[in-house]
């Protein structure tokens, strides 16, 4: 597992509300929202909670930081924690930052390759009122992780980063984005030959070789590619920096002026490179994201334009009024209240105008908004592009479903289209089935955990239908007993190639559709079947049984014994008859 904080680069952007709602928001996908938790409140909706911390975060005005707190804890792609584990994490991990005591709102988010979830925290102590900011919060965070990872049984993460700064950045970026950065692009073309170089002329030959000028700022040295650009060049390795080379190479020398020389490879601003070929799709990508800035432009220059109309024809109204009470009105006085009045309406007009064109901007701004790669591929893909499927399944950071999984193999059958909730940007598509959800990463299904009868059944049926009817099951024991009984209550035409899990599912079978008739009752001198045996033998087994007098009562709710032998009948009834003799010879002894 994973813990990070999400800072706020701007105060401004610290929105409690707009973090909340954002958590808590289904974004009309069946299984995004998990479990929603609020913590040290007295509301018990998101809403009001909403409106509690805020009053808190009111109360003071001092703090002039943001006073927010956005952390995201993420677990193991195929990990699916329980409810009260998630909990548990939840509590301690706040507690191990100081925020134990400090309202929050937590909501699971199912719909990436890795359940995560999102804590929103205020800052602001709920009774004290003071702003409480965590001492090198990812040493903490590290720590906690590692602790809960042992304690919870966890799949382990490395807690140390190996990159810090501007190069974790440009590494998320290619993560997230799908966009390769200078900083990649150089550490995988030419870091090498840039480290190797021995000399100031060498060192700069390196650099134009690959497109590439390496310049002095302020106190240390930057790497500028042909489309401008940069990067620090201790940020690609910290012996690459000023102090660094210069101890090496000597005192900076500046690069020669740029020659004619064309050089061997040069960055350029593209996806980052997957096992297939995207050119193509990159291509539609930028003509996609070119047509959305034309359109947006188009869109904004229009709003303008109805602007400008609308103000006009305000100053025009307020001009024939004004025009109107000059010729129509006696008085001074009363004329200047007019006056007052016309340009009273008029100020509002036209704060009403520019306050619309604003929202229009926005809405312009926010309808045809440039999409990152990644979420350009999503989204095609969600359309139905197989080929941007295919890019978002190649990429480095899709690792392959694990956990509880269920593999095909053989001739697909296919048949009904299941509903898509949402695909990832791994490439993993989840599907709905029924109040759980299956998802897909091309080679294998993962059930969730919350699956039922139904959504397994769905899961297999999904699985022959994509991938054959050779099922591999992968999981705990638990969830391979639920495929054996959904398979075997579905009857569905598949065989598993574990052999004992076929050999179960073939007993059920087996077993289901054999009639339900009444027992046969066995014959007299006949052995009992084993299911049988060491039951009922004597009647003195028989707790309903009783003797008062000379009669023998037996009660309605006593159960009837079961089939005996006829030698057995003899020996009971000769018991029978010898405790009533003596019955009656005790009864006679009391009367004499």
């Amino acid at each position: 597992m994973i813990a990070k904080h999400v800072p706020m680069r701007s105060v401004g952007k610290s929105d409690y509300a707009g973090l909340v709602r954002y958590i808590t928001d289904a974004q009309s996908k069946d299984h995004r929202l998990g479990h929603v938790q609020v913590t040290n409140c007295d509301a018990y909706s998101v809403r009001d909670t909403i409106t509690e911390v805020l009053a808190t975060q009111y109360a003071n005005t001092r703090a002039e930081s943001d006073k927010t707190y956005h952390l995201i804890v993420s677990f193991r792609a195929g990990e699916q924690p329980s409810a009260d584990t998630l909990r548990a994490i939840e509590e301690r991990i706040c507690a191990g930052l100081g925020y134990g005591e400090h309202q929050r709102v937590s909501a699971v988010h199912n719909d990436t390759d890795n359940l995560h979830v999102h804590i929103a925290i205020n800052k602001i102590h709920p009774t004290r009122h003071t702003i409480h900011e965590p001492y090198y919060p990812h040493r903490t965070l590290a720590e906690l992780c590692t602790k809960l990872e042992n304690d919870f049984g966890l799949q382990r993460d490395n807690h140390i980063p190996n990159q810090r700064g501007a190069a974790a950045r440009a590494a998320d970026m290619e993560r997230h984005a799908g966009i390769e950065s200078l900083v990649g692009w150089i550490k995988r073309e030419c870091l090498a030959e840039i480290k190797n170089a021995t000399s100031w002329a060498e060192l700069h030959q390196v650099m134009r070789d690959n497109g590439l000028e390496l310049r002095a700022r302020g106190n240390g040295l930057v790497i500028e590619a042909d489309d401008g650009t940069t990067v620090k060049a201790s940020t690609l390795a910290r012996d690459l920096s000023k102090p660094a080379l210069e101890a090496r190479l000597g005192g900076f020398e500046a690069a020669p002026e740029r020659q004619d020389a064309q050089a061997k490879r040069s960055y350029q601003k593209g996806p980052v490179r997957l096992r297939i070929n995207t050119t193509e799709l990159y291509a539609r990508y930028k003509d996609a994201q070119k047509g959305l800035t034309a359109a947006r432009a188009e869109a904004l220059a229009e709003a303008k334009r109805r602007k400008d109309r609308a103000v006009e024809d305000a100053k025009k109204k307020a001009a024939a009024k004004r025009t109107a009470i000059k010729l129509l009105t006696d008085g001074r006085l009363t004329k200047k209240l007019l006056y007052a009045q016309v340009s009273a309406s008029l100020v509002a007009d036209l704060d009403a105008i520019r306050k619309n064109y604003d929202q229009e901007r926005a809405k312009h701004y926010q309808g045809f908004q440039r999409q990152p790669w990644a979420d350009w591929l999503k989204q095609e893909a969600t359309q139905g592009n197989v080929e941007a499927l295919a890019a978002l399944r190649a990429r480095d950071a899709a690792q392959g479903l694990k956990g509880n999984t269920i593999e095909g193999q053989g001739r697909p059958r296919p048949g009904h289209a299941p509903v898509v909730d949402n695909i990832t940007k791994q490439g993993t598509i989840i599907y709905r089935a029924g109040l759980s959800a299956v998802r897909d990463d091309g080679d294998r299904l993962q059930v969730s955990r919350e699956a039922d009868r139904d959504g397994v059944q769905a899961a297999l049926r999904l699985a022959m239908e994509r991938y054959g009817e050779r099922i591999t099951v992968t999981g705990s024991p638990e969830f391979k007993a639920q495929i054996i009984r959904a398979a075997a209550d579905a009857q569905l035409p598949i065989t598993f190639t574990d052999p004992s899990l076929e050999r179960r599912r073939l007993a059920l079978i087996e077993q289901g559709t054999k009639p339900a008739g009444k027992r046969a009752a066995a014959h007299a001198g006949q052995v009992p079947p084993p299911q049988r045996r060491h039951g009922l033998r004597t009647l003195g087994q028989v707790e309903g049984l009783r003797m008062d007098g000379g009669e023998v009562a037996r009660p309605t709710q006593a159960p009837r014994p079961a089939a005996i032998s006829e030698q057995e009948q003899r020996k009971a009834k000769l018991r029978a008859e010898a405790e009533a003799k003596k019955a009656k010879r005790q009864g006679k002894g009391r009367g004499l």
